[in-house]
């Protein structure tokens, strides 16, 4: 049980924050490199800071203050220019830096003055990397852009989901590290709502292993053989505010103390029939939480039932009112590391898992269940041990089992890319 101040150390991320100033030490997947071809500016909200992404016409990102230095207009209603972004209300111009470029009557004013070489914006740096936009708000010089082993695969039907959370990021990322919630929320619950009998297989044991990039967590179900993956290999809570379980990645963003942005990135090989197979769009949508009809949390689909688990304990859960037991051993783990790590960013120190060595950056793998599936490929008549049914308990729906509402062309131009006809049911 943690104290009033231990939690609130560990929920509030805003600027002048301790878990802030951890936080910033890492790159955070903010948009879709998709989102700004479709719109060339987009306002962000990030670790309690208004901002404004932007792609200008070069192809050179952004990413500003959401307000101008002049009198404050939204800078995501600005233009952009072949150089930087373009303020709607007085036409004064910013670069990515935040250098103001142009301040069109006060140089026909004053022409000598020279004003806009006193005027900078705050700006952070903007990567590009595996259909993601990354933002850096921590102190230079940045570190690298992790590049995660399955970015390095190829034959894959990529694509990237959004959802914003009314709850603080921590109760999502420690959904992570719980193994034994899988058991209930997407097993046995799943059953109940379907009126189906009989329960999901039990936990027998578990355990955490700790690594450079996070934890590793391994379990043992009710009629699992010990040489099963699941126990030898595991899945990762990934440092410091991700899920990676072997084909997808799920990070929680911080929005601010009381919201999340849920960014998943998802990752389907192609069966071999139907190779080479390249993506010149990686495609992005974004999630419904709440059925329109009767405003009740969505809970047919995986990362839809874990919303309802994390939304449930409060904007900012009170864990002064918990009794952890055996099942959150990881869960305490994790809060230990946190505490620990943010006293090394106090000291002026970094933080773990911060990548700056461009050769151990060409790929960085991961405990991986199946690798060589991914890897390697399968045949069609192998497409569906998926990674998610290699645990045994959940009852899935149809289709893209993660998250409900994904758009209908994007799910036929996955059909297309398995070699199914959008209309026909799957094999």
């Amino acid at each position: 049980m943690l104290s009033a101040e231990q939690n609130k150390a560990l929920t509030e991320v805003g600027p002048g924050t301790r878990m802030g100033a951890l936080l910033r030490r890492y790159w955070m997947p903010i948009a879709a490199v998709a989102e700004l071809d479709d719109a060339p500016t987009k306002p962000v909200r990030l670790l309690g800071e208004d901002l404004v992404l932007y792609k200008d016409k070069r192809g050179t990102y952004g990413l500003l203050d959401r307000h101008c230095a002049h009198r404050r207009a939204d800078l995501s209603y600005a233009f952009v220019e072949d150089c930087g972004l373009r303020c709607n209300y007085h036409g004064w111009q910013y670069d990515e830096r935040g250098r103001c470029l142009a301040q069109p009557f006060e140089e026909i004013a004053h022409p000598d003055a020279r004003y806009k070489d006193r005027i900078t914006l705050k700006a952070y740096p903007v990567e590009a990397k595996a259909g993601l936009l990354w933002a850096y708000l921590g102190p230079a010089p940045a570190p690298l852009v992790p590049t995660w082993e399955p970015f390095t695969w190829t034959n894959g039907f990529v694509q990237i989901v959004f959802s914003e959370i009314p709850c603080n990021w921590l109760q999502a990322q420690e959904n992570s590290i719980d193994p034994v919630h899988f058991e209930w929320l997407h097993g046995n619950w799943s059953r109940a709502m379907r009126g189906i009998v009989g329960r999901s297989p039990t936990h027998l044991k578990i355990a955490f292993d700790e690594f450079e990039y996070g934890f590793a967590y391994r379990r043992m179900m009710e009629g699992q053989a010990e040489d099963s993956e699941l126990w030898t290999v595991g899945r990762t809570c990934l440092w410091p505010n991700c899920l990676f379980t072997g084909a997808h990645f799920e990070w929680r963003v911080p929005i601010d103390d009381g919201n999340m942005l849920s960014v998943g990135w998802f990752f389907d090989r192609v069966p071999n029939e139907m190779e080479p197979f390249a993506q010149a769009r990686i495609p992005y949508w974004y999630g419904p939480i709440k059925d329109e009809t009767t405003g009740r949390w969505i809970t047919s689909h995986v990362m839809n039932q874990d919303f309802v688990a994390w939304v449930g304990q409060g904007a900012i859960a009170d864990r002064t009112q918990e009794h952890l037991g055996e099942s959150d051993r990881g869960v305490a783990m994790m809060r230990r590391r946190l505490t620990e790590q943010m006293d090394v960013v106090a000291r002026g120190g970094e933080p773990m898992g911060v990548v700056r060595d461009p050769a151990q950056n060409r790929c960085i793998t991961l405990p991986i269940i199946d690798r060589e599936r991914w890897v390697k490929g399968f045949p069609r008549s192998k497409m569906f041990s998926s990674e998610i049914q290699k645990t045994p308990g959940p009852v899935l729906p149809e289709g893209f089992v993660f998250q409900a509402g994904q758009p209908a062309e994007i799910r036929d131009a996955f059909r297309k890319a398995m070699g199914w006809r959008p209309s026909s049911p799957e094999p």
